[in-house]
C-alpha cells in the first residue's frame, strides 16, 4: 500500500512503530522493519555511545529503513544529531517540537524529520521550520498527552499543513488504518500494540497484565509529574494519588536517587531537567523529582518487570488487545484487514 508515508521513508507498509523508552530497543525496531513497516529506537533513556551501539545494531539486524526518537529539549540534542547522521539513520523523530536549526541540520544531511504534535498550531510550527512530516497523537494515546481525540485532532492538521500526516492514539488494527487513510492521514502510528508483541523484550509478566487490561483500567493521571498521563492503573499510580506531598517527595527522591545512579545524570541535571516541565505549571517539588525520573519508574515496570513499583504508559487500545503476535504477523494482518476493509467499502457502494 503506497502512501506520502511510504514514499518519504522506504518502507513498505504506512505503519509506524513509535519510539517507547525502554521498550523500542534495537531488537524491536528491527524485527518492525524487517516486517515492512518504520520501526522507530527510543533514544531518550540511552547514553550517547550506547544510542550509536544501538543503532549499530539494529543496522546488524535489517537492510530495512528505521528512525531514532529523540528528545528535543535535552542538553546533548546536538550530538545525538550528529550521531544520526554520521549512522545514516533515515527518519528522526521528536516527542517535542525541535528548533529551526536542529531540523536543518537533519533536513541538509537527507534525514527525514517527523515531530510528534497534539494540537494543530504545534503542526503549522514546524511545518513552517521545514519538517517533512507530522505524527499526531490524540488523547487516546499512551503517554505524555492531550485533551484531544484523535477524530477531532487528526482533520484539524490534515487541513493545516500540507504534510504526509501520520495519525496515532487508538489504532491497532486494519480498520483503524483504512479509517485514518479516510480522514487524510497517510498512515498510522502504534505503541501499545507493537509493545504487545512476541518481539517486544517487555517482560511476560508485565505483557500479561496489559493483556488482562480493560478499557477502564486505563487511565490518565496528573500524580506522577504533574502532567496528563496515560497509563495503566498500577499499585505505584494509586499510592502517588493518595499521598500527600510529604510522602510523594520521599518517593520521589528515592526513585530519583535509583534513576541518578542508573544513567550517571547529576542532581543539578536532573533537577534542571524536571523544572523546565515545571515552567509555568503548579507543580510539588516532589512532582518536578518524579518528572525528572519518570524513565526509572518506567525501567521498573518495562525491564524490572515490578509492576508494583513502576508506571506502564499505555494507549486506551490495552482494554481491546488479547494476543501477541509477531510484528511479522501483526503487519501482514494489519494490511490484510485493511484491504479487505476497502473491499467490502467498495463492493457496498
Amino acid at each position: 500500500m503506497e502512501t506520502a508515508l511510504t514514499r518519504l521513508t522506504g518502507v513498505r507498509h504506512p505503519l509506524v512503530q513509535t519510539g517507547m523508552g525502554w521498550v523500542a530497543g534495537p531488537r524491536l525496531v528491527s524485527a518492525t522493519a524487517n516486517a515492512g513497516a518504520l520501526g522507530i529506537l527510543a533514544s531518550a533513556t540511552m547514553t550517547l555511545d550506547r544510542l550509536r551501539a544501538s543503532v549499530r545494531e539494529v543496522r546488524a539486524r535489517t537492510d530495512a529503513p528505521f528512525g531514532v526518537n529523540l528528545r528535543a529539549d535535552a542538553a546533548d540534542a546536538g550530538d545525538r544529531v550528529r550521531i544520526l547522521i554520521e549512522e545514516g539513520v533515515r527518519v528522526a523523530s521528536f516527542a517535542l517540537a525541535p528548533s529551526r536549526e536542529l531540523i536543518g541540520e537533519l533536513k541538509e544531511a537527507g534525514v527525514v524529520v517527523m515531530p510528534t504534535v497534539g494540537a494543530r498550531r504545534h503542526a503549522e510550527k514546524v511545518a513552517a521550520w521545514g519538517a517533512d512530516a507530522v505524527l499526531v497523537q490524540g488523547a487516546e494515546g499512551g503517554g505524555h498527552t492531550g485533551e484531544v481525540a484523535t477524530t477531532v485532532l487528526l482533520p484539524q492538521v490534515v487541513d493545516a499543513v500540507d504534510l504526509p500526516v501520520v495519525a496515532a492514539g487508538g489504532f491497532f488494527d486494519g480498520r483503524g488504518l483504512v479509517a485514518a487513510l479516510a480522514y487524510g492521514a497517510a498512515g498510522v502510528a502504534m505503541g501499545t500494540r507493537f509493545l504487545l508483541t512476541s518481539d517486544s523484550t517487555v517482560p511476560e509478566a508485565v505483557k500479561s497484565r496489559y493483556l488482562a487490561a480493560t478499557v477502564r483500567d486505563v487511565t490518565v493521571t496528573r500524580a506522577v509529574d504533574g502532567l496528563p498521563h496515560r497509563m495503566l492503573r498500577t499499585e505505584l499510580v494509586e499510592a502517588l494519588e493518595r499521598s500527600g506531598r510529604v510522602r510523594g517527595a520521599l518517593q520521589a527522591v528515592r526513585r530519583a536517587a535509583g534513576y541518578r545512579k542508573l544513567s550517571g545524570t547529576s542532581w543539578r541535571r536532573m533537577l534542571q531537567d524536571g523544572l523546565a516541565l515545571r515552567h509555568g505549571k503548579d507543580l510539588a517539588w516532589s512532582q518536578v523529582l518524579l518528572a525528572a525520573n519518570t524513565p526509572m519508574l518506567l525501567k521498573a515496570s518495562m525491564v524490572d518487570g515490578r509492576t508494583d513499583l513502576g508506571v506502564m504508559a499505555s494507549g486506551q487500545v490495552a482494554g481491546v488487545i488479547d494476543d501477541l503476535p509477531s510484528c511479522a504477523e501483526l503487519v501482514e494482518r494489519i494490511m490484510r484487514e485493511a484491504e479487505d476493509t476497502r473491499r467490502r467499502l467498495t463492493a457496498s457502494r
